[in-house]
């Protein structure tokens, strides 16, 4: 799953992402709107990773999803 696809299927990825990340808020969820560097930097703010580790999460998410 690439960018633009996390982008286009956005409403249906989120609720994934909440319960992959549940610390992040549904207003943030929100301000993401599938832009990969956008959940990266929450991941990085809300779970103090570095963004190597924020980065692999979501590639982890994206073979999963």
């Amino acid at each position: 799953m690439n960018e633009n696809t996390i982008k286009g299927n956005w409403e249906q990825v989120k609720g994934n992402v909440q319960k992959q990340w549940g610390e992040l808020t549904n207003d943030e969820i929100d301000q993401i709107e599938g832009n990969r560097k956008v959940l990266a930097g929450k991941i990085q703010e809300k779970y103090g990773r570095t963004q190597e580790a924020a980065e692999r999460e979501i590639d982890d998410f994206e073979r999963t999803y």
